[in-house]
């Protein structure tokens, strides 16, 4: 093995698209890097191998003796009740979980915090806040170190691996700006296209946002376009056309959607929460609006069009500089590297 070049196994599961990006811009500056989905989507995001929980299971052994690294993501592993943690540990392997949301977000610190309250937050989850606290108490005590993808999740974990002298990264988001042609709002636009793509309508805030949507199409040309259910590939589709694109209003802090709208050109609308707004580069071009402002921030927008294009040019600019894959990639080795430095 190599510490400047080590053999990396991502699993179980693919997120938004994230973990097929990191093995390919990994594999791009020649790591041996692959990656497993065991949960079937509609997304249907490529860059990855889709399989089973039983097939991963069967080929475990073999997969700890070969790959040098495992990459969880999610709070999940490969086995349910974790075993295959123990078996990599006892290995000697490196071990890396990539928290990824709702696998860390604690309903009531979501809520309210030290320096903030946040009275939209929906955790949606699918985890209780004991099986939040059971797990993180678990990976801080077996991984070498944990990753978080925005200082939001930073502060649900920091404090369970701190107190094992573990370190949580803060890697951000990764896109490959190179299969992306920005198309930008059109200055002259009489009825803007608005797009909005709900991959949990709870957790985004989407019922309020098509509340909005219905009181300004009473008031304004505009047209809009839900993407629901859409895979991947067709949902970038629908982004080309759009001239403003809603993520999220609830969780407040900007997600995947809203990555990809801005290195598509779009003006993109979503919560920032206040005390999050400094941890995030100056130049985020991102309109903050939650539900109680969507109304007059979004009728503001329509009625600018000139303000719409400056903002998609701006945020072509903001994830070239912040998100792009290459830049992201050397960030992860680092990460990696500071694996086997102890």
């Amino acid at each position: 093995m190599s510490y400047n070049n080590p053999k990396v196994l991502h699993v179980p599961l693919e997120i938004a698209g994230q973990v097929g990006l990191i093995c390919e811009f990994l594999r791009k500056v020649d790591y041996k890097a692959f990656g497993f989905n065991y949960f079937d989507s509609y997304l249907k995001y490529d860059n990855i191998f889709h399989t089973e929980a039983y097939e991963l299971i069967k080929v475990l052994e073999k997969y700890i003796d070969y790959y040098d690294i495992f990459h969880f993501h999610n709070s999940c592993s490969i086995m349910e009740d974790y075993r295959d943690i123990n078996m990599i540990k006892k290995a000697g392997k490196k071990m890396i979980m990539h928290h990824r949301g709702n696998d860390v977000r604690f309903d009531w610190l979501a809520k309210c915090g030290k320096n903030y309250t946040n009275p939209y937050v929906n955790t949606v989850n699918y985890l209780s806040d004991e099986m939040i606290f059971q797990n993180l108490k678990l990976f801080a005590e077996t991984m070498d170190a944990a990753i978080v993808q925005d200082y939001e999740l930073y502060h649900y974990v920091i404090d369970f691996y701190r107190a094992k002298g573990k370190p949580v990264y803060v890697l951000p988001r990764i896109i490959n700006t190179k299969n992306i042609r920005p198309t930008y709002p059109k200055i002259d636009s009489k009825a803007p296209v608005i797009v909005h793509a709900p991959t949990h309508r709870g957790f985004k805030g989407s019922d309020a946002i098509e509340a909005v949507i219905t009181r300004l199409q009473k008031e304004k040309s505009l047209v809009y376009i839900n993407i629901e259910g859409k895979s991947h590939k067709e949902a970038l589709e629908y982004y080309k056309q759009a001239d403003i694109v809603i993520d999220q209003i609830l969780c407040g802090t900007y997600g995947n959607v809203s990555v990809e709208a801005m290195a598509m050109g779009k003006a993109v609308i979503c919560y920032i929460r206040p005390d999050l707004m400094k941890m995030y580069p100056s130049t985020l071009p991102i309109i903050s609006a939650n539900p109680d402002n969507l109304y007059y921030e979004l009728k503001k927008l329509i009625e600018d069009p000139i303000k719409c294009n400056r903002l998609g040019q701006e945020g072509v600019k903001y994830v070239d500089e912040y998100h792009e894959g290459s830049k992201v990639i050397k960030e992860l080795i680092s990460i990696y590297q500071n694996l086997f430095k102890g």
